[in-house]
């Protein structure tokens, strides 16, 4: 009996290593590039500040002007605002965010000026008294100081993720304040788009292109 002789088939040479490679460089490229483009879509423009993802409804509150008169800050009014907890014995910080934000609006045109609107709003009441605020906020230009009486404030800050704590107590009225250090960003339709922290201050034209590009482009 004649033996079955099996016909071998070619088999196929293996991928050189260095073309597995190439491949797995170039299916990451197209995934985080792909990454990218969608990030872009969803938002097209680079805050300078750290941009909110989902656009929240800003909180509303209540309390006193500067001037003495019952005020309700109500997001969607029409102006874009900006919000910064602080207060008047602040040593450094409060002082140079206001003069920062001051310096933006003086590089703005009246209409647009007209289109914004900057809070300051006390985390010591019992010492920010009505005169205090309006001479602290004019100082720096066209702010509006807001005393919020607790409970409200403590909630008004939670709201907006601002801790404040008194420290170094010395007496009933000799005490310094430990506060969050942020300024919010806030559209004319009343969403919260965008936080600068502290250290982001004295780049001025980048604080003035968010504030451009937010008043050109509230969420609808």
């Amino acid at each position: 009996m004649t033996p079955q002789v099996q016909e071998l088939q070619p088999v196929a040479a293996g991928r050189p290593w260095y073309m597995s490679a190439i491949l797995a460089v170039c299916l990451v490229t197209l995934v985080l590039s792909g990454a990218w483009l969608f990030t872009r879509a969803k938002s097209p423009y680079p805050f300078f500040g750290t941009a909110y993802d989902n656009t929240p409804t800003a909180t509303a509150f209540s309390g006193t002007d500067d001037l003495g008169k019952p005020f309700t800050f109500q997001p969607g009014s029409g102006q874009v605002t900006t919000i910064f907890f602080g207060f008047t014995n602040c040593p450094n910080i409060c002082p140079l965010t206001l003069s920062y934000l001051s310096k933006v609006r003086a590089q703005l045109t009246p209409e647009q000026q007209a289109r914004w609107q900057t809070l300051f709003v006390s985390v010591d009441p019992p010492r920010d008294t009505v005169k205090r605020m309006h001479e602290y906020v004019t100082y720096f230009g066209d702010g509006k100081g807001v005393i919020v009486p607790e409970p409200q404030l403590s909630a008004a800050a939670r709201a907006y993720g601002v801790g404040y704590q008194k420290v170094d107590v010395k007496g009933l009225s000799d005490y310094q304040i430990n506060h969050s250090t942020g300024t919010y960003l806030i559209d004319a339709t009343g969403h919260l788009r965008a936080i600068w922290d502290y250290s982001q201050m004295p780049q001025v034209e980048r604080l003035k292109g968010d504030l451009l590009y937010v008043m050109e482009h509230p969420v609808r």
